[in-house]
Order: C-alpha cells, then structure tokens, then sequence
C-alpha cells in the first residue's frame, strides 16, 4: 500500500489554484474514511456477537508493524513510503469481523502515527485512507457474502481475490492524486513512475497473503510466521526498488553527460538545468557560471523547459530550500560556478545521490569549460575574421572584403546589374599636413559615416586605403539609374565637417561603373578608376565610364602574365650609356639600362615593365639578372685596361629587403670585383628613406664600399631633405634642367645644385646632355661630369667596349674631344670622395 508523507503541511491554504485543489481532495479523503469508521461503529454497536480481543490485538500489532516497517521513495520534496498493509488487511479479513477489521485499522494507524513526528492533517489523511481502503476491502468481500471469522477454501477464492483487487485499486486512486498535487508532478507520469514494481509487488504480496490464508485456516498457530513472512517480502521489494532506482539513475547520469558533448555554451546549460531536475527530482534547478572568458550567466528552470536564461543580476528571486554544488576543476582549486537544486521543502539527499552529483557537477564542470573556450575560440575566429575584413580606422569593408562579395555577387546572378563607385577625396593631403593626421583620420571616420548612411541598404561601402572609398552597388534596374544613385551617395559628403572647432569642406571625385562580362572585379575597380580619374580630369564630381575614353594599354597588362619565363629564359638584358669628363671627353664610369628583350615586341624600355616587375614578387630575381650583367660588364671592361666603375638603378622596394645588401655582395663575389666598381642610384624622390630599414639597408651597402647616387636630383618635394638622410657619393641633375638651361630659373638650378655637391664633396653627372654648347655652358659652370647621346647613346657591353678600344682621335677610353688643349690649362681631377662633409 502507497503512503504520501508530503514535505510540506497538506492542510495549509494558499491562493494557488494547485493548494486549492490539494486541500479539497485530503478534505474528501478524510470525510470518506470518517464515514467508513462511523459505520463500522454503528455495525459494532448493534451485533450481538462478542469482540475476539485476541485477534484485535494481534491484528492491530500486525498492522502497526507494517506501517513502521517500509520502504521510503523520495518525489521532490515529498517522501512517500511503500508497505506491507495489503497482506495483513487480507489476514484481518480471515480472523476479524469486517466492522471490527475497519476499527482495528483506523487506531492502529492512528497510533503507529501518533508516535512520529507527523503533523496532524497527514495523520488524519493516512488513517483516513486505509480506513477506506479496508472498508473497500470488507465491502468487496461482502458482496460475494463472505465475512471473517471464516475458513478459507476454495469457495472464498474469489471473494478474496475481489477483496485484493479493491484494495490495490482504492489505494491508488486515492494517494495518487494527493501525491500528484502535493508534488505538482502530472498524474499520468506519477502513474507510469515504476507502475511495475508497484504495482506487481502488491500483487506479490496478495497472492502470498491468499495462499496463506489457506494454511492460517488449517493452522491457526502460524499467525505468528506472518511478521516475519511481511519483513520477508518487505526486504525484497525494497531491494528490487532499490536496484531499480539506482539502474534509472546511472541511466539519466549517462545521458545527461552524453548531451554535455555539445560545443555550444547554451545547450550545455539549458541541458544540465533539465537533466538534474529530472534526475535529482528537484522542483527547480540552476546553474550559475563565473570566472570564465564569457560573460557571467545564470540558467535556470525544471524537467519541463528553461525559466529563466541570462545575467546573474537579472534573475527573478526564487526562493525554496537550496541543495548547492560547486562546479570545480580538477583538485578543487578554481570554481567556474555553482549547480544548485531547489525543492519546496526541506529534503536530505541519501548516500547515492550525493554521490550522483558530485559526479554530474564534475561532468558539467569539464563540458562548461570545454564550451566556453570554444566559444571563445569562435568568438577570437569571428574578430579575426571581422578584423580581415574590415577597415579599423573607419570599421567599413576593406579590399578583401569587396573583392569577396563582389565575386559571390557575380557569380549568383543576383536580380539587377552590379556597379562600382571609386571615391577619391581631393587635396585630403592638405588636411593631413596643415591639421595633423588625427584630424585626418576624424575626417575620414566622419566621410565613412556618411558614406554608410547615403548607401543604401544593401549597397557594400568600402574603405580602400587612404583616402580611397568605394561603394559597391547591388541591384541597378537600368544602367541610367547608376548615375543617380552616385550623385546621391556624394550628396552627403556635402555639408562641412566640424574638426576641433574648423569646418572643413571636403570635395571628392568618383568615377562609376558597371559590371563587365569579363574581368571580375579587377576589372570592374579598374574601369571605376578610369572613370574617375576622367571627373578630376574634366572637373565634375562623378564621371561613368565609357569605353570609349579608356585608354588603358591591354598590352601592358598582358606583360605581367608574362614576366616569370622572361626571368627564367634571361629576356632581359642590359646596355650601358656612358658618362664622361666633361674636360677631357674620358669615361669615367657607365650606367647599366636594363632591357627587355621581347621575342615578339623587341627591346622594351623599363618604363613598359618596371611597375608589374615590383608588384610580381620577382623583383629580387629582375635585380639580380641586372647586377650580375653589370658587373660581368665591369670585369671586362677593367680586365681591358679599364677601370671604371658601373651605375646600376635600384627600385625603391629592393630597399625595403634587409637582406638585399647581403645579396650584392653575392654578386660582388661571383663577379670577383671590388665593390668600389659598383654605384647604386637612388631616385630623387624617394620617399622610404624615412623608414629604418631603408636606412639600415643604405649604411650597409656603403659600408660594404659601394657608391651611392642620387638621380634626378632637383625633381622631388624635399631633396635636400632626402639628401640630408642618404649618404651618397654623386648627385645626378634631371635631363630638364639641363634641355632648358639656356632659362634663368633652370640655370640657377643646375648652378645651385653644382655648387651644393662641390660643397659636399660630391660627384656631379648633368643627365641629357645633347650638344657641345650645353657641354660647355655646364663645364663653364664647375659640373665635372656628364651624361647623354653628345658622348654615347646606351649600347651593349661588347660594342662599348670596342668604342673604349677605338676612342676619340687617337685616345682610348675618350669618347669627345678635350674642351683645352694640352698644356693649356690645369684641369682639376674629378673628385671621388671617400667622406663628404656634413650638412649640418
């Protein structure tokens, strides 16, 4: 028989609904079993018959002992308890008379529970139920015409079955829904809840009480086995009940450790808030998580679902009473948290569910960790990934980003055609030099911010370096309406910016256009840019690309496709111009111009190559090809008698290569010439002077011994800057200056700058150099040295040096007649200094 010990009072009232109800069926209970005791008094009172103390007594004992002795089983915050009335009920029914039985019962259980701590409505209701449940059984058997003292035989089998089936009937349907309500636990689910067990081990027991009764009519005498018969069967169906909870119980742990393998934080959570409900039988669980690289959380609900998931701060309060566990890694040193399980009432844990949690808060502790570093590793993934492509300073898409979402875009065949907008701010340099480049940037934030919200929604704008924007249009119906949408775009570039209190207008160029059928998105950037560089042009904000104004060299393009076997097959070549004192017509050293020997163009000029040469990633190999023919040009022409240095032009990016002085030196060796034959130009308006690693690359290659030049000098923004910084050897005047010398302007130049040089201790080469009078107005001037078609146009190694043999008038190594006649006048050596003096 089932007896619901709730773990909280059944009689008190409360407004909720659950109370309610709670209250009115104990209520009933109560009143049904009043009932029953008021009708076994009134058949007491009237029969004639005398009490049998003896079995009232020794039934009562009987009943009082299987009510002490049962087996407790824990729903929630309710105990609920499993014993052996049904068989002593049976065995009443045998020796007592049915009134007598229903009275025997109501004071041995109200004794047995007015020994424990019950409170009262709890007494009231179990008295009151197996009051019921015997009157039902005296009834059953009533019908059949059977009432105790009797003999069993065979005739009264059925009664008695009918009996027993009464009493296992009854006694479900009235504790059932009281435990029901008292746990707020479904009554279909508190049904199923080992329905087999029970169920089967009443029947067990009844079925032994019956054949028992056959043996009690025979044998009066074994009514004392019965005790020991009911301590019997009541050891084995704890133990079968208990081995049940346990089996169900590793089963719940297994797969709620099972459903921890998930990598996601919230499916950890929301499972562990479940499963412990469900496997502890909590009214409530929680987990709170701390410590840990992702933000404080709490999680809390039951078996049904999650309440309540998010900040610690804004948990609802809840109250009941707490069973809490750290979550603690291994030792117990750091605590990520706590698991706790909420129950209505007090309730103790027994040996074997501590035990089960301290195992499932050590799972969920390793799963709670093993999620949240993934979720950081997702959430590192996602920044880096976010940082890839997208812009820092202003937050907008970089060129990755549009060259991904341009290629997907292409290649959906999304709805409408696809355009570019290339937006270049003008004069910004000025803003960067005059206000600072924190105000720049404020300049260029606020631009991307208006960019954006001018956009529409779907449009993708892009920061692509500098002051270079580009929005990427998505969905044009009709090729007309590009226009438009571009003008409006700019429109919010507009009203002034506002920078540490000046307004600053900023006006931009833009050039739009529209997806090709081929190229993709190089060639879609490269129109753009064509169509803006046409607005600035032409002096119009925006400008839409036309074929027919694009004068770009497909040609060269093709070029760069072709670069790696021109390297590999030695397509490059080079000639060499000589340069000469300007006195004496003697070579005093040559520069090296490289060439591309095209098998199908012919020689091509570096300015057709050099670009797609530094951008290829073979610039290293292009710059070796040309040392080693210089200074193999070098080694013959000293091994001839000769001894004059060669001039090799550097690209400014082999300057960025710390291990490019090492690789000169290589090449020095190969070569097996000093490094005093070699001279590395520079040009003029170098601007990665101003980083270190220019400038560690510079001291070592003059450290190593070879000569530096500054070409094109007078060209740049800054060249006395520039040659402030560089330490080089020679200084080589433009072409320009020297075609337009006969101007005041340009002559003060190449006046100036022979002047500076003879104040540094520098070599001073005229480049362009095409006529005898500009040959002596520079000699006039003090310039030692020049270069150009007057002395030699660029040649190859074999024919420069079979001119050196053949020389001028007689003289070999001279390619231009002496300006004096021997004997006239002292000419002054040309100076190859070894220091030069500071500017400073």
């Amino acid at each position: 028989m089932t007896d619901a010990e709730q773990g909280r009072r059944l009689g008190n009232t409360s407004n909720d609904e659950t109370d309610r109800r709670l209250n009115l069926t104990v209520g009933l209970v109560v009143v049904i079993g009043v009932a029953c005791v008021a009708w076994a008094v009134s058949s007491v009172l009237d029969a004639t018959v005398p009490a049998p103390w003896f079995r009232i007594v020794s039934v009562a004992a009987m009943l009082g002992l299987s009510d002490r002795a049962t087996i407790q089983i824990r729903i929630k915050d309710s105990h609920h308890v499993v014993g052996m009335q049904e068989a002593v009920i049976l065995v009443g029914l045998m020796l007592l008379p049915g009134p007598w039985l229903v009275l025997c019962t109501a004071v041995a259980i109200t004794i047995a529970k007015a020994t424990t701590r019950t409170p009262v409505v709890k007494q009231l209701f179990n008295t009151a139920k197996n009051t019921a449940v015997v009157a039902a059984a005296v009834g059953t058997a009533g019908v059949f015409g059977l009432s105790g003292p009797f003999s069993t035989t065979r005739d009264e089998l059925p009664a008695i079955i009918a009996a027993a089936l009464a009493i296992i009937v009854v006694d479900e349907a009235l504790a059932l829904p009281v435990i029901a309500l008292a746990t707020r636990t479904p009554l279909i689910t508190l049904f199923r809840a080992n329905v087999d067990v029970r169920v089967g081990g009443m029947v067990l027991r009844l079925a032994l009480a019956t054949f028992g009764l056959f043996w009690f009519s025979r044998y009066p005498a074994l009514i004392v086995v019965v005790p020991l018969v009911i301590v019997g069967l009541q050891i084995m169906t704890a133990n079968q009940l208990r081995a049940r909870a346990e089996r169900a119980a590793w089963q719940k742990l297994a797969q709620a450790t099972d459903e921890f393998n998930e990598v996601d934080l919230s499916a950890v959570l929301s499972s562990a808030v479940t499963r412990a409900s469900e496997l502890f039988s909590s009214d409530e669980a929680e987990v709170e998580i701390a410590n840990l690289s992702v933000p404080d959380r709490l999680v809390r609900g039951d078996s049904t679902g999650i309440g309540y998931s998010g900040a610690v701060q804004g948990a609802p309060p809840a109250d009941g009473h707490v069973i809490a566990t750290a979550l603690e890694s291994h030792g117990g040193t750091t605590s990520i948290g706590e698991l706790r399980l909420r129950f209505r009432g007090k309730v103790t844990l027994n040996e074997r569910e501590e035990y089960t949690l301290r195992t499932f808060a050590a799972a969920l502790c390793t799963a709670i960790r093993n999620a949240a570093a993934f979720a950081e590793a997702q959430r590192l993934s996602d920044h880096h990934a976010y940082a890839a492509s997208h812009d820092p300073l202003t937050g907008l898409s970089n060129r990755r980003h549009l060259y991904e979402v341009g290629a997907k875009l292409l290649s959906s065949g999304a709805k409408g055609q696809l355009g570019l907008m290339l937006v270049d701010l003008n004069h910004f340099k000025e803003i960067n030099d005059t206000l600072g480049h924190a105000a720049g940037d404020q300049v260029l934030a606020e631009v991307a911010h208006r960019l954006a919200a001018s956009a529409e929604p779907d449009d993708l704008v892009v920061r692509l370096g500098g002051d270079e924007f580009a929005v990427l249009f998505s969905g044009i119906a009709a090729p007309a309406l590009a226009l438009p949408r571009a003008n409006a775009v700019l429109a919010g570039l507009t009203p002034p910016i506002e920078v540490d209190g000046m307004r600053i207008v900023v006006e931009a160029s833009a050039g739009v256009a529209l997806a090709p059928f081929r190229g993709g998105v190089d060639e879609l950037l490269r129109r753009a840019d064509v169509a803006m560089y046409q607005a600035k042009r032409e002096g119009r904000p925006v400008d839409m690309y036309a074929r027919s104004r694009d004068t770009a060299d497909i040609g060269r393009l093709a070029l760069s496709v072709e670069l790696p076997r021109a390297v590999a097959e030695h397509e490059f070549t080079v000639n060499f111009q000589p340069v000469v004192d300007l006195g004496t017509g003697e070579m005093i050293s040559a520069e090296a111009l490289a060439r591309w020997h095209h098998p199908q163009r012919g020689d091509l000029n570096p300015n057709r190559f050099l670009d797609y040469v530094e951008r290829s990633g073979l610039l290293a190999a292009f710059s070796e090809a040309v040392l080693d023919q210089a200074l193999r040009a070098a080694a013959a022409w000293n091994a001839d008698g000769f001894a004059v240095p060669v001039a090799v032009n550097i690209s400014p990016r082999s300057l960025l290569d710390p291990s490019f002085p090492e690789a000169v030196a290589s090449r020095l060796e190969v070569a097996a010439v000093p490094a005093e034959t070699l001279i590395i130009e520079l040009t003029e308006s170098l601007t990665l002077s101003q980083l270190d690693v220019v400038d560690e690359v510079l001291g070592a290659l003059r450290d190593l011994g070879i000569r530096l030049a500054l070409d094109d000098f007078g060209t740049g923004y800054s060249s006395l800057a520039t040659l402030a910084r560089v330490p080089v050897h020679e200084l080589k005047i433009d072409r320009e200056f020297v075609a337009a010398m006969e101007g005041s302007a340009e002559a003060a130049v190449v006046r100036s700058t022979i002047d500076l040089g003879r104040s540094l201790g520098l070599l001073v080469v005229a480049e362009g150099v095409e006529s005898e009078r500009q040959r002596g107005r520079l000699w006039e001037l003090g310039c030692p040295a020049g270069q150009g078609h007057l002395f030699g146009r660029p040649m190859p190694v074999h024919r420069l040096l079979a001119t050196l043999r053949r020389g001028y008038d007689g003289r070999p190594g001279a390619l231009a007649p002496s300006l004096h006649e021997s004997g006239e006048v002292i000419r002054m050596p040309v100076r190859r200094p070894g220091a030069r003096q500071d500017l400073g």
